[in-house]
């Protein structure tokens, strides 16, 4: 059989249509995923963007994660009455590697993400390096001037310390990184007998586990302690420390 001369046109052609579709389906997939996140959001009251980085405690971002996605009016369950978007944020478009090992794709970065209410600042031996990140400790203090409420989660605080959010003021964290907090930042006023530290526009809890209960604090403040019971209720969290809570004159 003699060679089809035009076989090999038709062949590339065939590929480029492929590749065009391909990239079709794409655009149309990634608008439907932008459209899906804006209509989320709308229906939120408020939007959370919780930080991650590298060596992140898997806890002090994923705890406050799960208080604030399932939050409800009390006694309601559905999807459409949530009142908070939450959204995780991190300086660059990869995967994060938690402490642990657990890796995490985030929604956002400093350079692209929704307008914020709420930022949480997790802890994790990922603190160590992330405070002397100039660029992502410019981000942290620029949200600060412009959202409702700044949070941190155990040495999340340290951060924010960084930055000189706490000057002056009283903070908490980890109880294992209380004195080197005190040492190093002495113009904080460094408290440790409360879980939670709540200063006005700035909250901050001690460590892992504490960041639930920093959250379902912030529901508290915001949404009344009857939604935030709720919430607790549905998670089957034991939410005994809602009692150790210092809240400052402001």
């Amino acid at each position: 059989m003699g060679r089809n001369p035009h076989k090999g046109m038709l062949d590339r052609e065939s590929a480029e249509d492929t590749l065009i579709v391909s990239e079709a389906l794409q655009r149309v997939q990634m608008c439907e995923k932008e459209d899906r996140f804006m209509s989320m959001a709308d229906k939120a009251s408020y939007t959370v963007g919780i930080l991650v980085f590298d060596e992140v405690e898997v806890l002090d971002f994923c705890g406050p994660f799960e208080v604030f996605s399932v939050a409800r009016p009390a006694g309601v369950t559905d999807e459409t009455a949530r009142l908070f978007n939450v959204i995780t944020i991190a300086e660059q478009e990869r995967t994060i590697s938690c402490r642990g090992g657990l890796l995490v794709t985030p929604h956002a970065t400093i350079n692209q993400h929704p307008p914020l209410d709420i930022l949480v600042v997790p802890g994790g031996q990922g603190t160590r390096r992330a405070r002397e990140n100039s660029r992502l400790l410019d981000w942290i203090a620029q949200q600060s001037q412009r959202i409702m409420l700044t949070t941190s989660v155990c040495t999340g605080a340290f951060l924010l310390a960084e930055c000189g959010l706490l000057d002056q003021r009283q903070a908490t964290t980890h109880w294992a990184s209380l004195e080197w907090m005190r040492a190093h930042y002495p113009a904080i006023i460094i408290v440790d007998y409360a879980r939670v530290v709540d200063v006005g526009r700035i909250i901050t809890s001690a460590g892992v586990s504490a960041g639930i209960d920093m959250s379902l604090y912030v529901v508290s403040r915001l949404a009344g302690k009857e939604t935030a019971a709720w919430t607790a209720r549905y998670m089957e969290y034991d939410w005994h420390s809602h009692d150790k809570v210092l809240r400052a004159e402001v």
